[in-house]
């Protein structure tokens, strides 16, 4: 006899998805972007980005530069037979003869590829020359005897490496591939005739004869479950790498379950529950059989195992202790560790752990000995107010995928606690960095402080501008930015953060965040916006650049300065170098740290309307985009006689209420 409780229609549910994912993972894939409108299906390494419905793979610079990036389809595709794919791609020079190095469509296994720039087509990793286990259609636009290119203008079929078993010299069929003219491709791989072919045209139709043909059976080296995307790179170059449009399909799956749908989607799809599909060939070969096995057996057999996975699930569930009101509101998401791992990895949430304080709790540094890796965790009690950001970072952030956002790797709710864990940042925060403790500290070089500020830019720009719902932020300082172990930043803390829908006017609520990085108009009216964004991290420019936090001391006396105001006064006097952090000793690029002194004013701009987007921003730190003009006097900003939210309702850290940052001068008339 078989019990139910009042979690059985939530194991109905979960065993019917297990049953949909397992026997759909027999069937045809295909997706199709028509153009890029958003993210949520799709991951962009190194540097990679979006921008105006486009995908650019390396950095779009005016002078000559290394880079490589690298775009991946989230989820991992069945090669069980044959596939085709199609995209539509631009090769350009910014400057004449610089040019250099090409772009590549691959097949993985590793969702995380990102190779080395030049000659590698950022597939490869020069350090390391093993497990490169990709296939690859490079579209080779400099020539590198190294690994036997017959030009400069050529596509290749690589495997395991990027010595191309057959090449093709696009030339002869008219095609430049550095003309900077749109060129559609076709990729087709037809597993019962063992042939692909490969088809290239400046327009969308395809051609009748394929440039590339190569007689080869794929089968052995698209084994089990692997992922697809592009990868592009230069070397001491101006070449840009842009992707326009891309649709991929398999087909010869005949499917297990007609039942369900396959697995379609596009541009303006949204997945609800993407395939729960296994990475390893051991798993893919179980979960393989678990298919067969119902497909197979029938309603009857599936009645049996429905019941017998019930009782064993309602009896697991009964024996969890997490606390049943979160349980409701989390369905789906990362990783749920539980108490005891983490109260073993962090050495009893021992104080010698103990990294950091915030406005959820405390942070400490976990060791998983299983996994042989190090994790920071955020540990809070459970609270009405914890519980509502520990709701806010898990949903919001468990959807974000951004080289510059700190990775949420999973989450704990037991014994009153609300537990968040990301991955190790081993540089820690950015405001330890520039203010350390003892005057000996380390002093982070102008390189480091640029790209931080460039890296923020990009992130920033994603989370307003590039996901299917606008983040705001609403608590961008130093103290939330964090270093990797090449002082990349990634931001976290997303416990203030808000989802809005874009083009949607913003929603006046409880003023949150920090005194110092609040814009005036946020804090009179309580209204979060992306511009009081922008305020906040035009703030933190300038404390990247001159070393000093939002409300300081003056340099030579007691009295308490405001950043913004202070370098706006050195501004207007034409000394606005004289700011730069005196700890460099000189040691800067002098155009970088105007520009970057000038973009951190404008964004700090009292006016609102003045400030510029982050996307102008990043372009703005790229070269893309001219400065903008920054007047002379610092704006004067007027409100109504009358506050509209007391002193009372504005939250802030606990720990930081009685520090200078929660001072910020206005002018209220």
């Amino acid at each position: 006899m078989i019990l139910f409780s009042s979690t059985t229609p939530l194991v109905f549910f979960i065993i019917l998805l297990l049953f949909f994912n397992t026997t759909s993972s027999q069937e045809n894939v295909s997706f199709n972007f028509p153009s890029f409108t958003s993210l949520r299906n799709l991951t962009l390494l190194g540097d990679s980005f979006l921008r105006d419905g486009v995908i650019g793979l390396t950095k779009q610079l005016g002078v000559p530069s290394s880079s490589s990036g690298t775009i991946i389809y989230n989820y991992p595709i069945q090669f069980s037979a044959s596939f085709s794919t199609c995209f539509s791609f631009s090769i350009n020079n910014l400057n004449p003869g610089s040019f250099g190095d090409g772009l590549a469509f691959f097949i993985s296994p590793d969702n995380q590829t990102l190779g080395s720039p030049g000659g590698y087509l950022g597939l490869f990793n020069s350090t390391l020359l093993t497990n490169n286990n990709f296939v690859a259609i490079e579209f080779d636009t400099r020539q590198d005897l190294h690994f036997d290119d017959p030009n400069d203008n050529h596509v290749g079929l690589d495997i395991h490496g990027l010595t191309s078993i057959k090449t093709a010299d696009v030339i002869n069929i008219g095609i430049d591939l550095k003309s900077g003219n749109l060129i559609t491709a076709w990729i087709d791989y037809k597993d019962d005739k063992k042939i692909l072919q490969v088809f290239l045209s400046y327009s969308s139709s395809k051609p009748v004869e394929p440039v590339l043909v190569v007689d080869i059976d794929l089968s052995e080296y698209l084994r089990q479950f692997k992922y697809v995307g592009f990868s592009a790179s230069t070397e001491g170059s101006t070449e840009t790498h842009l992707l326009q449009t891309w649709s991929f399909s398999t087909f010869g799956l005949k499917s297990v379950s007609p039942r369900f749908p396959p697995h379609n989607v596009s541009d303006s799809s949204v997945i609800i529950s993407p395939p729960m599909i296994p990475a390893s060939g051991k798993d893919t070969k179980h979960h393989n059989r678990i298919g067969w096995g119902l497909g197979i057996a029938g309603p009857a057999f599936f009645c049996v195992f429905l019941g017998l996975f019930a009782y064993i699930s309602v009896k697991k569930w009964k024996g969890m202790r997490m606390d049943k009101s979160i349980k409701a509101e989390l369905v789906t998401g990362p990783r749920q560790f539980s108490y005891k791992e983490l109260k073993i990895a962090t050495k009893g949430f021992h104080a010698s752990r103990i990294i950091g304080h915030g406005a959820f709790g405390t942070v400490y540094k976990a060791f998983f000995m299983s996994l042989g890796t190090m994790s920071a965790v955020k540990r809070s009690k459970h609270s009405h107010e914890g519980k509502s950001e520990f709701l806010a970072e898990l949903s919001i952030i468990a959807c974000l995928r951004h080289k510059n956002l700190v990775q949420l790797q999973g989450w704990c709710a037991e014994k009153g606690e609300l537990l968040l864990v990301y991955e190790f940042m081993p540089n820690g925060s950015l405001d330890n960095l520039l203010y350390p403790d003892s005057e000996q500290g380390f002093i982070l070089k102008w390189l480091h402080r640029y790209n931080i500020a460039v890296g923020l830019a990009s992130v920033l720009t994603y989370l307003h501008q590039e996901c299917e719902q606008q983040v705001i932020h609403r608590d961008i300082k130093t103290s939330n930015i964090m270093l990797d172990a090449n002082f990349n930043a990634r931001l976290g803390d997303f416990g203030l953060a808000r989802l809005m829908d874009h083009d949607k006017s913003p929603v006046s609520t409880l003023t949150a965040g920090t005194m110092g990085y609040l814009a005036p108009e946020y804090l009179q009216y309580g209204k979060a916006t992306e511009k009081t964004d922008v305020f906040s991290y035009g703030v933190v420019i300038l404390e990247l650049a001159c070393g000093r936090r939002p409300i300081d001391k003056e340099i030579e006396g007691q009295k308490m300065v405001n950043l913004v105001d202070w370098v706006w006064g050195l501004h207007s006097q034409g000394r606005l170098v004289e700011a730069v952090d005196r700890r460099l000793n000189g040691e800067f690029n002098v155009e970088e740290a105007k520009m970057l002194l000038l973009v951190g004013l404008s964004c700090a701009n009292p006016d609102s309307s003045e400030r510029p987007t982050m996307r102008r921003v990043f372009q703005i730190l790229n070269g893309e985009a001219e400065p903008m003009l920054v007047p002379k006097m610092k704006p004067t900003l007027s409100f109504s006689n009358h506050l509209l939210l007391s002193l009372e309702d504005i939250v802030s850290d606990c720990e930081e209420s009685q520090t200078p940052e929660r001072i910020l001068e206005i002018n209220v008339v």
